[in-house]
């Protein structure tokens, strides 16, 4: 205990040793020379409490809030010195808050325990004393060998010893890790591998060496030393043979496996992500009015205390004959007096901050969350998934966009791939009805195409040569022949796919699917890529079958061949190819390279490189994506060295990446190219329309992307994202600083002297590099000048850099980052709100962002609409506050100009801890989560709207200003329209009775709430039911309350300065009257002033709001509800019955036509539509 302590507090680190020991099944040495590494359990912890240190933890984290803080200050300041309100009127909002905040947290981490204890109670099974062992997953200690069965969980990363396999193998999805469902085949060292029972697992004496834990899920290095009959073998452990915890075991029966990490050191806890610390522009403006508040709140303290000592320099005010001073009060040091009465007036006036702000704001961005879950037009029905969010602090930012940072594979495109073209041996080939013909018009051939099946086989060589535009000379046809072979055999080979579970369940136990048709085979890829390849070759003619540990099995043209694989150069981004070696029938050892153009043209030395490469840009040019295909043949020589450096490599301990590098780099030279492939990746849906809506909408569009500069392009042009009349400017291939800067500067100049209305910008991964080491303001005044930019060849960091370059700029601007694989994890954490798009290449991105959703083109409803709404609704509310404790507290100060400064308070204080709590919370809060000033479907086809609110307008000092001396003139109104009703002795009763200080108080406080009731009511531009009842129920039940508290003698109250006093106010006729006189007042002028407003300087929205005022809209829901096994239209009935009562689905109509350009079939019920009632 006292260790895991020491440990937390960073005292006791676990591990000193950059490696770690482990014996298998914790058999120690004999010899004692073996000093045992201390590992921790396997128990995960994701909860953030724990039973002891929930309530010091979190009033800790609670009081680190300034508001919450300075509350506190405030009431201990009430308990110490005699202060003119009860400690009660701070002290239970306070508490209010603070419990509120720390049930929501508790709950949320009862829920995470709970989890946790599901998870670390789970049943495994562990080799232990020769036997197997049922236990809890919580108990699994590093060195346990435990045994998993099929469709089972890793409870730990486990290193694999056997399977039920002959060879060891097995496959596992990932896809709780990193969201790829294709099956991935692991390994166990060959001397383990026959260990398949418990009993030989009894035997077995080794000892793994590996590195300490690392969160990167697809890197380890290590070793197994095995002792057999007195010998040691050595051997490399790899990602092949770690299974990761969170796996699941698939087509395997069984596997043994050695825990190596456990617990909060396996590579899944370390991938734990804590929720976004991102800050909104919102929340920074609202802790900005915070000071603002407080200086007011100090100032009007100090005024008071000057005011008070000035007042009390002429001795009949300073010991008048009722309030005679006490032996001690008139020894008392003035300083201390002073101070006393400086905290006394903070007291008095504390409530101008208002603390339920932060609650009120942490459950609107809560509930409010919910709404983009339920939107039913953010559901895709495809792939049945709609939008989440991760972080809900940033909705408002939604709504303040102005850079849109997005991924193109899989983002902007389907990232569904399709094989269209090739060029073999220096000639283009099309693929049509799985046939190849080589590009441009064959009239010499009768079938009009050239079926390529026929080809492969030398007795068939006369269809080669049977069009014009193919005839070899006959001394070349032989070498054609083999050209093409070899290149769709490389296609067929080099590769990591897999095959179904159907197909793989006896991969190992000798041939296999030999007799299996085409059709019933079905392959799972990491990569689109390699699926659509290896399907084009099956489709051609070369058939892959299956693969094993050892063996890859292929059927050309119904010939089942046998290609032993030697070794698997994994696919990295810096070298950007992959390779196998293998061993042919005819024992031949060949390597087979793919990769990108720019890796394998520079390591060929033979072939038709110089027509390939142009083949290759022009398959850019259409948009497609590509890859180079090369081989190399070894002799039985040099096949033993690169084995033998291999060995070397992948066993070494300390710098192996590095020596992988440098043997890959030995290995992948002097080849011979064999040709390219052409895959298309097809536009996702609508993407061009979002992305020229986004442009309308005054938001600059980046595409970061690492394909080649032409690829690109083409996808950039075909997209909208460039047009064709738009100024294309170049900053690539740039090989120096010197002749980027010079190159930068002509950009400059031509964008100043051309007279062109839009420029666009594409720039490479190495050319930025060198633009953003030494030129950056240079680069960004660039930037700043094109409407669009295309960065190419990008590395995932390059991304991220990108990002914060635009973000530290002068202007600051809000920036938004769209991907959808691992690589855009990097930028989408860098951007101020991340999004990530749940699509084919994993769910890292949908994982670590702050909203994910299925389409791109989802993006535009996403910000046009519920961005919009989010942030008119909190910039609304944050204000609001501020305006109504304006009101609240200014009378407060106004009132100590009448009694002598004497810390008297104009309100009970009932009446004080209840007004934020109660009597004005409800109305603004159902405003800021159903609030739509103008119809969603407005807001969407019309992007120029979201300029409106761009900049955080609404929430500018000039705004800022407006609502604050809004708040000041009513509550200059409220008192001195009470003053005067009231003052020189007026009586307005029928006895003669007249009014006293309470009562003069209650009717001051009384016209505010309802002002700032009505305040709210002439803000709120969409009605439901709902709001009627919070907002004339605040009214009505302010007056209830106050008939109970003020008519009835409570036992439990010491003292009741409000007994009957509201009963007699309201007795008056003259009060109903000067109450509606001054409501009317204080709302005539905020009428007036938006009069005028819409009428000389009316924003695009407002215009819009009248446009739709004379529509034929009838009615809108706000809350779009879409609960899980619930169809869309039990939601909308639903939602008509119980929340718009006064709607029914026959009279609802539309404005717009079906030819909007947006969500024509809209299916949200944020606006019904008269499919509701037909389609569903």
């Amino acid at each position: 205990m006292w260790r895991w302590v020491r440990q937390q507090l960073g005292f006791d680190p676990p591990h000193q040793s950059d490696t770690r020991t482990i014996y298998i099944a914790n058999r120690f040495p004999l010899n004692g020379l073996y000093t045992p590494q201390k590992f921790i359990d396997n128990r995960i912890i994701s909860s953030k409490y724990t039973v002891w240190n929930f309530v010091p933890k979190n009033l800790f984290e609670q009081f680190r809030r300034v508001a919450n803080f300075y509350f506190l200050i405030i009431f201990l300041v009430q308990l110490m010195i005699d202060t003119p309100t009860s400690p009660i009127t701070s002290g239970l909002p306070l508490f209010f808050v603070i419990t509120v905040t720390a049930i929501k947290q508790g709950y949320e981490d009862w829920l995470r325990h709970n989890s946790d204890n599901e998870v670390n109670g789970a049943p495994v099974y562990v080799v232990r004393s020769g036997g197997l062992v049922k236990t809890r997953s919580k108990n699994i200690r590093v060195g346990d060998i435990v045994r998993i069965a099929k469709d089972e969980i890793f409870p730990a990363d486990l290193v694999l010893l056997s399977s039920d396999r002959l060879d060891g193998s097995c496959h596992v999805t990932t896809a709780s890790l990193d969201g790829e469902t294709n099956l991935k085949t692991h390994v166990a060292v060959p001397e383990t591998a026959v260990l398949q029972t418990v009993a030989n697992l009894d035997t077995l004496m080794a000892v793994i060496e590996c590195q300490q834990p690392e969160a990167d899920l697809y890197r380890f290095m290590g070793r197994m030393i095995i002792t057999q009959q007195m010998e040691e073998i050595v051997r490399p452990l790899g990602p092949e043979s770690l299974l990761l915890r969170g796996a699941r075991l698939k087509n395997t029966k069984e596997i043994f496996g050695v825990a190596i990490y456990t617990g909060m050191e396996t590579k899944m806890a370390l991938n734990y992500k804590s929720k976004s610390q991102k800050r909104s522009a919102v929340e920074k403006s609202m802790n900005t009015f915070l000071i603002i508040y407080l200086i007011i709140l100090i100032s009007e303290a100090i005024i008071s205390t000057i005011l008070k000592y000035s007042w009390q320099a002429e001795e009949k005010w300073d010991e008048p004959w009722y309030n005679q001073k006490t032996e001690h009060q008139r020894n008392s040091s003035k300083i201390l007096r002073f101070i006393s009465d400086f905290l006394a007036f903070l007291v008095l006036y504390n409530f101008i901050i208002p603390i339920s702000l932060y609650v009120t704001v942490e459950m609107q961005k809560f509930l409010g969350s919910f709404f983009i879950g339920w939107d039913l037009d953010l559901y895709h029905e495809e792939s049945d998934q709609k939008a989440q969010v991760n972080t809900s602090d940033l909705n408002e930012e939604l709504g303040q966009v102005e850079y849109v940072f997005t991924d193109k594979t899989g983002t902007l495109t389907e990232n569904e791939m399709q094989f269209r073209e090739c060029s073999v041996n220096g000639i283009k080939y099309q693929e049509v009805n799985g046939r190849l013909v080589p590009e441009g018009p064959t009239p010499d051939s009768s079938e009009g195409n050239l079926p390529y099946l026929n080809s492969l086989s030398p007795n068939s060589l006369s269809h080669f040569t049977s069009s014009s535009s193919f005839r070899p000379s006959p001394e070349n046809e032989a070498g054609l022949v083999k050209e093409h072979d070899l290149f769709f055999r490389a296609v067929s080979l080099c590769h990591t796919v897999q095959i179904s579970s159907v197909q793989t369940d006896g991969i190992g136990d000798g041939p296999w699917q030999s007799s299996l048709s085409p059709s019933r085979l079905e392959y799972y890829a990491s990569s689109p890529d390699e699926k659509a390849l290896v399907e084009a070759a099956a489709r051609i003619g070369i058939e892959f079958i299956g693969s094993s540990e050892e063996t890859m099995e292929v059927k050309t043209l119904g010939k089942l061949e046998r290609y032993k694989l030697l070794h698997i150069l994994e696919f990295d981004s810096d070298r950007r190819r992959m390779s196998v070696i293998v061993q042919a029938p005819s024992g031949e050892k060949f390597l087979f390279t793919k990769g990108a153009e720019s890796s394998i043209l520079p390591n060929c030395i033979g072939g038709e490189i110089e027509k390939t490469r142009i083949h290759v840009d022009e398959f850019a040019l259409k948009g497609l994506r590509t890859l180079c295909i090369a081989y190399r043949q070894f002799t039985s020589k040099e096949y033993e060295e690169i084995d033998r450096r291999l060995f070397e490599a992948r066993t070494a301990l300390q710098q192996r990446e590095e020596k992988l590098v440098d043997v890959f780099q030995f290995i992948e030279k002097d080849m011979i190219l064999l040709g390219a492939t052409a895959v298309e990746d097809r536009l996702q849906d609508k993407v061009r329309e979002t992305i020229e809506a986004l442009r309308m909408a005054g938001i600059k569009v980046w595409v970061l992307t690492g394909d080649k500069h032409e690829t690109a392009i083409s996808v950039s042009l075909s997209c909208g994202h460039f047009h064709r009349t738009m100024n294309i400017l170049e900053l690539i291939n740039q090989k120096s600083d010197s002749e980027c800067a010079e190159q930068l500067r002509q950009l400059a100049r031509r964008i100043t002297e051309d007279h062109v209305i839009q420029h666009g910008l594409v720039v490479d991964g190495t050319s930025l590099s060198l633009a953003l080491r030494e030129h950056e303001k240079l680069f960004m005044e660039v930037c700043r000048n094109c409407s669009a930019v295309l960065c190419c060849r990008m590395a995932p960091l390059q991304k991220a850099k990108v990002i914060r370059l635009i973000k530290i700029s002068p202007e600051k601007p809000i920036t938004l980052a769209v991907g959808d694989g691992a690589n855009d994890v990097s930028m989408i954490q860098e951007a101020h709100v991340g999004i990530g798009i749940m699509g084919k290449e994993g769910r890292q991105a949908a994982r670590n962002s702050d909203y994910a959703i299925a389409r791109f083109k989802f993006l535009s409803k996403l910000l046009f609409v519920h961005g919009h709404f989010y942030y008119i609704r909190i910039a609304t509310l944050v204000q609001y506050f501020f305006y109504k404790n304006v009101c609240f507290i200014t009378p407060q100060f106004l009132y100590q100009f009448f009694c002598l400064f004497s810390q008297q308070t104009l309100y009970d204080s009932v009446y004080l801890t209840l007004y934020n709590i109660c009597f004005t919370s409800l109305p603004i809060l159902i405003y800021s989560l159903l609030e739509q000033h103008i119809d969603p479907h407005v807001l969407q086809n019309k992007p120029t709207l979201y300029r409106d609110i761009s900049r955080n307008c609404h929430l500018s000092i000039k705004t800022f200003l407006y609502w604050t001396i809004l708040g000041f003139s009513h509550a200059f109104i409220f008192f001195f329209g009470s003053y005067f009703l009231i003052g020189k002795d007026t009586s307005l009763l029928a006895n003669g009775q007249m009014f006293g200080n309470w009562t003069f108080g209650t009717l001051v406080f009384t016209v505010m709430v309802i002002t700032v009731t009505v305040k709210m009511a002439l803000e709120t531009h969409f009605w439901t039911w709902i709001n009627h009842l919070v907002t004339w129920g605040s009214i009505i039940f302010y007056f209830i309350f106050s008939l109970f508290y003020g008519g009835i003698l409570w036992p439990f109250l010491g003292s009741q300065n409000m007994y009957f006093v509201f009963i007699q106010l309201l007795s008056s006729g003259s009060v109903w009257f000067a109450i509606i006189i001054m409501v009317v007042t204080c709302v005539f002028l905020d009428i007036v002033k938006k009069v005028f407003d819409r009428q000389l300087h009316p924003t695009s929205t407002e215009k819009a709001q009248l446009t739709e005022a004379n529509s034929s809209i009838k009615c809108l829901d706000s809350m779009c509800c879409f609960s899980e096994g619930e169809t869309a239209c039990a939601s909308v009935r639903r939602m008509l019955e119980r929340i718009i009562g006064r709607c029914s689905l026959s009279h609802v109509s539309r404005s717009w036509s079906a030819s909007d350009p947006f969500y024509t079939n809209d299916r949200s019920i944020l606006t019904l539509s008269t499919m509701d009632s037909s389609t569903c």
